[in-house]
């Protein structure tokens, strides 16, 4: 298997390329996606959260207000590390259970915006940062999600730095630029992952 970890800031366009990278023919595993299922209704996760939150973060149906629980934590760090320290833990064990179930021949994405945060450590063979700028961020979580200012503010605030997740990465996307562009300089290293994985499972 070839293990792509592919990181950046919210509203950065990493999801961009997992879906270029996916459409040809990498396998993504969504790491936002494993967070929302390990706090599912009846999950381990549902029910710590429960003890520790109460029973207002969540909807009447028992499942998770995410809304509700974001501006919670989002406007207070300690408690944001107190839900990372229940849902990290659980998601890096799913994820370790889904690249373990992959064909050998492989070529899978990790993407997880928390990369440095978490301190994900998968065997990675490359990891991979899409970078823009924080104002561009703010601006795209205000225009395609409806944030406030101080609340977009606040999401990109929370995250690592552009210098922690370049420090962690090999190589730097960036998606400061027109989105034809940014899918072509996807599309180059794509073609190097290929050769890579081609290479590693050749060998």
């Amino acid at each position: 298997m070839y293990l792509v970890g592919l990181t950046g800031g919210i509203a950065a366009g990493k999801s961009t390329v997992a879906k270029r990278w996916a459409e040809q023919g990498g396998v993504e595993i969504d790491a936002d996606q494993l967070a929302r299922d390990v706090v599912e209704p009846g999950t381990t996760g549902s029910a710590r959260i429960l003890e520790t939150f109460g029973p207002s973060v969540f909807q009447e149906n028992g499942s998770l207000d995410r809304a509700k629980l974001g501006a919670i934590v989002f406007a207070d760090p300690e408690l944001r590390k107190t839900l990372e320290s229940i849902v990290h833990p659980l998601v890096k064990s799913k994820a370790q259970e889904l690249v373990a179930s992959l064909p050998a021949n492989t070529i899978a994405i990790y993407n997880v915006p928390l990369l440095v945060e978490a301190s994900v450590d998968l065997p990675f063979d490359m990891v991979v940062t899409v970078e823009a700028p924080a104002k561009e961020q703010i601006d795209r979580l205000r225009k395609h999600r409806g944030m406030s200012e101080a609340e977009a503010q606040k999401r990109v605030g929370s995250q690592a730095s552009p210098a922690q997740r370049a420090n962690a990465a090999d190589v730097i996307l960036n998606s400061n630029q027109d989105l034809n562009l940014l899918l072509k300089d996807a599309d180059t290293l794509w073609l190097r992952i290929q050769r890579e994985a081609f290479e590693k499972l050749s060998a």
